[in-house]
């Protein structure tokens, strides 16, 4: 309980933050070339595009609403030959979808670091307890015959990190003999 108390206290707090600084979900976006395309300059950038991005309504998305309010001067009568060479398009995008993407994915990175910071606790835990008792068995069909008062121990306390421990070191002398058989033997596992 305390940690869903916890998820929607952290979610109203990031809420807020993005609330508080302003962002369009419209815009106008214009892709003209350079000005010195039109005016005949000798500028070294001749095929460079610039791009325009305003907040104005969709009916006033083009060369005249966006372009010639801010480079009208520059252009000195040549509008319409520059204007027919941008390309203005108005955009609608949802930051609040984009906001709960964001929350959810740090979320799910929040919860892998605490579950690799909650395993790297627990190696040593693991790695404390008794070598002596584990018998190396080669057949996993047989585990239950052949594991012996260790295997029986274990599943009556049914201790979580026993259990760990145990599938670590299975796995570790998995490796292990995968790695010799690869590396010394040149053999691989079918």
């Amino acid at each position: 309980m305390r940690e869903i108390i916890t998820f929607i206290a952290i979610s109203c707090a990031l809420f807020a933050l993005t609330q508080a600084q302003s962002y369009d979900d419209k815009r106008c976006k214009c892709i003209c070339p350079s000005i010195s395309s039109v005016t005949n300059s000798t500028e070294t950038s001749h095929m460079a595009r610039i791009m325009y991005i305003t907040n104005v309504p969709p009916k006033q998305c083009n060369c005249d609403g966006v372009i010639l309010p801010r480079i009208g001067r520059e252009l000195q009568g040549k509008e319409q030959e520059f204007c027919p060479r941008c390309e203005c398009k108005h955009e609608n995008r949802n930051t609040g979808i984009i906001k709960v993407v964001v929350i959810i994915v740090i979320w799910v990175i929040s919860i892998l670091v605490i579950y690799m910071a909650f395993l790297i606790i627990l190696d040593p835990l693991l790695n404390k307890r008794i070598k002596g008792s584990y018998q190396e068995h080669t057949n996993e069909d047989d585990e239950a015959s052949t594991a012996g008062p260790m295997y029986h121990n274990m599943s009556l306390r049914g201790n979580v990190l026993n259990r760990v421990g145990h599938q670590q070191d299975k796995w570790k002398k998995q490796v292990k003999e995968q790695r010799r058989n690869i590396y010394d033997r040149h053999t691989m596992l079918n």
